[in-house]
């Protein structure tokens, strides 16, 4: 496995100043939690969501420290409506109005489809393209009132080429979600808002080395023509690409960020 480069730096240049955030699952040590940092260092002010109970307080307070602006914390269960109601209204009735939504919310169980049972293809399905719906739907109000938005989806590289692990549930759901996107590019693009899904493939978190082995994390890591996995910092600077009116032409599209892992499959 290639060695890994050192981490982004992230230096902010205002790219969203002004502009008011909202990140799903931000709380965990992975890319939602890259992406509301990367939106807070460029200005954004940022509601920070996880189904966890005290995690996503505690990193509004680290964001707020570190980048001095306003930032919301809340536990937030994508499967539960007046949940998401709630994290809208925590946005709109701060800061008066949703200029980015990223759908970062996921999950996976793995079974074989010979013994996956309806709960556990339900259960994936709600959270990983479900919740996407739920929240898209629940933001637009807002960004169609103001003619503007932008909503980033998190897919897969699993949702183009599948996957032999056990995985078909996330990789129907991940399907979907890159659906979903250009159905609601479609729709949205009159009323101003963008609607793009960007498709990692394996992003290193510091949970990897704890499930796999280094033999099967080198098998996981050797289809990307880079050599590696990918870091939540270099997912974040797509997100923010997509985020910012430097994207304002693009819409409707699936980005893949995988190393050269898709094209190699």
């Amino acid at each position: 496995m290639t060695a890994m480069p050192a981490p982004l730096e992230i230096t902010g240049t205002g790219r969203l100043d002004g502009k008011v955030a909202i990140v799903t699952g931000a709380a965990g040590a992975g890319i939602g939690q890259a992406v509301a940092r990367r939106y807070a260092a460029e200005g954004a002010k940022v509601v920070v969501t996880d189904a966890h109970a005290s995690r996503p307080t505690q990193l509004a307070k680290d964001i707020e420290d570190a980048h001095g602006v306003e930032t919301i914390g809340m536990t937030v269960d994508v499967r539960e409506p007046e949940h998401i109601a709630a994290m809208v209204s925590a946005a709109t009735d701060r800061w008066g109005r949703i200029d980015v939504l990223h759908n970062n919310v996921g999950i996976n169980k793995l079974a074989p489809i010979w013994e996956m049972d309806d709960e556990t293809w339900d259960f994936v399905q709600d959270i990983c393209l479900k919740a996407a719906f739920r929240t898209m739907r629940a933001v637009l109000p807002a960004m169609m009132a103001q003619g503007s938005g932008s909503i980033v989806n998190m897919a897969s590289v699993a949702g183009y080429i599948g996957s032999t692990m056990g995985e078909a549930a996330y990789c129907a759901a991940k399907a979907g979600v890159m659906g979903l996107t250009r159905a609601a590019a479609a729709e949205l693009g009159p009323k101003g808002v963008r609607v793009n899904a960007i498709a990692p493939g394996l992003i290193w978190n510091p949970f990897l080395e704890r499930i796999y082995p280094p033999g099967e994390l080198q098998k996981l890591v050797e289809p990307a023509a880079l050599g590696r996995a990918g870091q939540p910092e270099e997912v974040a600077a797509l997100s923010l690409f997509l985020a910012s009116d430097e994207s304002r032409y693009i819409t409707g599209e699936v980005h893949t960020i995988s190393g050269g892992m898709y094209y190699k499959a």
